[in-house]
């Protein structure tokens, strides 16, 4: 396992192959084992890094709340240690949010941008709610919480298909401890509205979604690519296409770095 300080605090990540650097960046609940069926195909022709973001997986709590520029600069720390000036970042759920304050903050590094299962817009008034619900609940009973929101991210065919698949997500997911998800749900709560990079950024940039992904609602999801030159893939499940559209997923990436 590779670590580095940042403030005072453990940044765990992998380093794999050779070749123009792809970034992977996890969502909410998980780390950097959740892309473990792509880094070896990935690798064979990239660079690929993956990082636990704050306060998941190795990596430590920098504090109450964790930003998505919090989370953005400690990329940048990893990604300045391994001498690298321009990646390709693939987030997934809040990991494209902190890949979009990161294309931000850092835009002439930005060599291509997926979101996969993700979102440029701001959260609505009744998603901050949501997420103050969500804090109070792991407060009161984390694993429960956990377990039941894990369940909750896949179509509700799949969550039978693939339950063995489903159980190894919560037991990754039990590892974050509590301060870590409280301090993401804060994060992404006051996170900014972004969907004016894909617009106006001039790199190449794909958004993948589930028809039946439980927490973004598809049609209201494609309205921020309407007038731009965004690539759409739409698969037929959930919020997890890493795991429910396995293969398709590994093929649509391949085929858009091969593009870049």
């Amino acid at each position: 396992m590779n670590q580095i300080l940042y403030k005072n605090t453990k940044i765990s990540y992998s380093d794999t192959g050779k070749g123009n650097a792809v970034v992977l960046l996890h969502g909410f609940l998980e780390n950097k084992t959740m892309w473990q069926d792509l880094v070896p195909e990935l690798s064979k022709k990239y660079r690929v890094i993956t990082l636990d973001l704050l306060g998941q997986g190795a990596t430590e709590c920098l504090g109450y709340v964790h930003s998505m520029e919090d989370n953005a600069e400690i990329v940048q720390a990893v990604l300045s240690k391994l001498r690298i000036r321009k990646a390709i970042f693939v987030g997934h759920s809040m990991g494209g949010y902190v890949a979009l304050a990161y294309a931000e903050l850092y835009p002439e590094k930005v060599r291509a941008l997926v979101l996969q299962n993700s979102t440029s817009k701001a959260d609505s008034d009744e998603r901050k709610a949501n997420r103050d619900r969500a804090i109070k609940a792991v407060k009161k009973d984390y694993t429960t919480f956990i377990r039941l929101s894990i369940g909750n991210l896949f179509s509700p065919e799949n969550r039978e298909r693939l339950v063995d698949e489903i159980e190894k997500v919560k037991i990754e997911a039990l590892k974050t401890p509590l301060q870590g998800v409280v301090a993401s749900l804060e994060g992404m709560k006051i996170r900014k509205d972004r969907e004016v990079l894909l617009h106006l950024t001039p790199y190449p940039k794909m958004l993948i979604l589930g028809e039946k992904d439980p927490v973004l609602v598809y049609k209201d999801s494609l309205e921020q690519i309407e007038n731009t030159t965004v690539q759409l893939v739409t698969f037929p499940d959930g919020h997890m296409s890493h795991i429910e559209n396995r293969d398709e997923l590994k093929d649509v990436l391949l085929g858009f770095f091969k593009g870049i």
